[in-house]
């Protein structure tokens, strides 16, 4: 790859996510705070971003990768989001802010496809190239949290706007980008919800994770809506700033993976993925700002473990369970379910269940965090104890090919090896290292 298309790709992975951090995180304390909503609303409109997810697959899939050019689509959307964000940050009524929030999450989703799509179309090694180009994302969202943090702006109308006038320039970068046209095949509906692979159903084990990975995604949208509200009001100076530190850790742990990998194994990875949801909300639940604080920063950090070791490994669990065939199929598949369904039911539970713990107190309305945090504390726990009862699929070993390894097998019995092995070698030297 040229010099010059690298910087190009790497500012528009910067940027992409910057715009995303600017506002994302905040946006429940700036609900809260300037627009006076209860914590219900808060969950109705952190649930448009899955509605949005549920929706973007098919306009990426049928429309834009048929007839756009992708940077253009991706100048277009970012510049019609820009509007809408503007837009945002004047309105003072809930109704019209939900409406509109709507709108842009329908706007931006679809570019983090269309940013993969145009960063892969460059690449003749992706397997090296992009882990370093996103890499940049997450140091925008990082800078996000930075900026508006140190800038003590997360009750202001301003994150919006940030977030707006970057859209403008990424908006114009885009069109700048390499030309990456557009295929002329749509995706079948099939395709794009991961129906092809519903064969993987068949599996208990599969049945398992899958259920765990929509359920895992209630605490985590507990995090997402109410961490920065909860951290505000609690007195934390700076907390969008110092929330940048999950993201740091989730870069930490994402390169200690392949470590973990070959000491436990699929099944105790996610595990500890889902423990580490339950000891963050406890964590949560009986830290204060005082000498408790410690509490507050451990439990932001475990975002790395919480994330990395259930939905990145879920990813690669997916990948190794699937032949080639579907693969595609069912990272959509799982992609709808936890980003889509999975965040969509969280973020009303989340919002319910803050508001149930709202009460009068003196004649001044408050949150009760320590029961609050214990709801999805409690959660995580029963999704992770019925995870370790009935998710009995292990890894046994890495497949060598040539004396390198190259792949991690499921247990199986040798016909589902065969199937698994299958289209990978025809060599019959092929074995298994236990």
């Amino acid at each position: 790859m040229k010099n010059s298309v690298r910087l190009r790709l790497s500012v528009l992975m910067l940027l992409e996510y910057f715009i995303w951090g600017a506002w994302y995180v905040t946006m429940g304390t700036y609900l809260m705070s300037s627009l006076e909503v209860n914590a219900t609303q808060v969950g109705a409109a952190y649930a448009n971003l899955s509605i949005a997810a549920i929706i973007s697959p098919f306009f990426v899939g049928m429309v834009a990768d048929r007839f756009f050019s992708a940077q253009k689509v991706l100048g277009t959307l970012h510049l019609m989001g820009a509007a809408t964000l503007y837009y945002i940050s004047t309105v003072e009524h809930f109704q019209q802010f939900w409406w509109l929030i709507l709108l842009y999450t329908l706007l931006y989703m679809p570019t983090m496809s269309l940013v993969n799509s145009i960063s892969f179309s460059q690449m003749e090694d992706p397997d090296k190239e992009f882990p370093r180009i996103r890499v940049l994302g997450t140091v925008g969202w990082i800078a996000a949290g930075l900026l508006i943090g140190f800038m003590e702006l997360e009750s202001s109308h301003m994150t919006f706007r940030i977030a707006a006038y970057c859209s403008v320039v990424l908006g114009i970068l885009s069109f700048f980008l390499p030309s990456t046209p557009p295929s002329g095949k749509s995706a079948s509906i099939s395709t794009i919800l991961g129906l092809d692979a519903l064969v993987l159903f068949k599996k208990r084990s599969f049945v398992v994770f899958f259920v765990s990975s929509i359920l895992v995604c209630i605490p985590l949208a507990f995090y997402y809506n109410f961490a920065n509200p909860f951290l505000n009001e609690l007195g934390m100076e700076n907390a969008a700033a110092k929330m940048t530190m999950g993201q740091v850790s989730e870069l930490l742990f994402m390169l200690l993976m392949p470590l973990a990998f070959r000491r436990l194994g699929i099944k105790k990875m996610m595990l500890i993925g889902i423990f580490a949801w339950v000891v963050r909300y406890l964590l949560f639940a009986y830290g204060d700002i005082g000498p408790g604080i410690w509490m507050l920063y451990f439990g932001i950090i475990l975002h790395g473990v919480c994330y990395d070791f259930f939905f990145v490994s879920g990813q690669i669990y997916i990948d190794k369970k699937c032949k080639p065939s579907f693969r595609n199929s069912a990272q959509g598949l799982i992609t709808f379910a936890t980003y889509g369904v999975g965040m969509f039911i969280g973020s009303f539970v989340s919002g319910a269940v803050t508001d149930n713990f709202l009460i009068n107190t003196d004649g001044i309305m408050s949150y009760q965090w320590e029961s609050i945090w214990l709801v999805p504390a409690i959660i995580a726990l029963v999704v992770g104890l019925l995870f370790l009862l009935f998710f009995k699929e292990k890894l046994v070993g890495p497949l060598v090919l040539d004396n390198k390894v190259q792949h991690i097998l499921p247990k199986a019995d040798s016909r589902d090896q065969k199937e698994l092995i299958g289209g990978l070698t025809d060599n019959s030297d092929l074995k298994i290292k236990s």
